[in-house]
């Protein structure tokens, strides 16, 4: 009899919106659908259920002693960098005889700036006479937003191989969140920089409050600036390139062929105001689901205030 392979953990953030924790859901499902020989179960860190706790309890009850966990996120920032470690970490203490290789975030992957063009063409449509026209059009990706600033300049190279060989006018930067430009600000500069025709592009996998929160600051900010026309453009969703690029940090955890970014990494390098982070202990997150832990508090915007710092991102 074969040895089975080594199981799929997917490692979510976890949303407040329901829309979008379900979104995650379906993509489990269908991705294990897809692989019928392949154990797949998936988990939010934390704010929706199935935590990842469960996730693994789940695969321990089929038999698995052996994953790769593959973080559904873009970037890495500190839930990537320590939340999810930390969390596979304390599973490994619940669970004794598991072991388990950890994969990179999905990053600007060609198969993720393909899904972004086809989210541009729906839209930039409503603004041309033509898709030749893309020279008058200028992008607005609009990120999470992290304290981690080499979360920010994922977004910014995601900008700029999205502009890359398009032919739009440019593809600006901003956040939604915990980091400058915000999406007025970003605006702003697209309007300061000239352009009359901006898509505001979300650089996010699925539905969720944050996605919602870029449509109606772009939404209200094209109402003030009637001179600009102003189009939003969908999150990324749970496409035919989204499953394959999982499937391909799968077998990349498995080879550890890794290379995860250090050199600009807050945990282990100095960066201008960033000093205090470099080396502190990883904290898992408290998943209100997951029994028997104390709570991990959370400010405005549920903090990221993070403690990490042992960098446990598989080296």
């Amino acid at each position: 009899m074969s040895t089975p392979p080594p199981a799929l953990l997917i490692a979510g953030h976890g949303t407040r919106d329901a829309a979008g924790a379900a979104a995650f859901r379906d993509f489990v499902q269908e991705l294990a659908r897809r692989k019928p020989g392949l154990p797949v179960a998936g988990g939010f860190i934390e704010l929706s259920a199935p935590p990842l706790a469960d996730a693994v309890a789940e695969l321990v009850e089929r038999g698995v002693t052996r994953f790769a966990a593959v973080p559904l996120m873009l970037v890495s920032a500190g839930h990537a960098k320590g939340d999810i470690p930390a969390a596979l970490a304390r599973e490994k203490e619940r669970h004794p005889g598991i072991s388990y290789t950890y994969g990179r975030p999905l990053g600007p992957h060609p198969s993720v700036l393909k899904v972004l063009q086809r989210r541009l063409d729906e839209v930039v449509g409503d603004l041309l006479a033509s898709a030749e026209e893309r020279a008058g059009v200028t992008v607005l990706l609009v990120g999470r937003g992290s304290t981690d600033p080499d979360a920010n300049a994922e977004v910014f190279k995601a900008a700029r191989l999205l502009w890359e060989g398009r032919g739009y006018a440019g593809v600006e930067t901003a956040f939604v969140s915990l980091a400058a430009p915000d999406v007025p600000a970003g605006l702003d500069r697209c309007a300061a920089l000239g352009a009359r025709r901006v898509v505001v592009l979300p650089y996010f996998l699925f539905t969720g409050v944050l996605p919602d929160r870029v449509r109606q600051q772009a939404d209200a900010w094209a109402a003030a600036h009637p001179e600009v026309r102003v189009r939003c453009a969908a999150v990324i969703g749970p496409e035919e390139e989204l499953i394959e690029l999982v499937v391909e940090r799968y077998e990349e955890a498995l080879r550890g062929d890794l290379r995860m970014n250090c050199d600009t990494c807050v945990y282990r390098i100095a960066l201008p105001g960033f000093e205090d982070k470099v080396g502190l202990p990883q904290q898992p997150h408290f998943h209100p689901d997951d029994d028997g832990h104390h709570p991990h508090h959370h400010g405005p915007e549920h903090g990221h205030e993070h403690h990490h710092g042992d960098h446990a991102h598989a080296h």
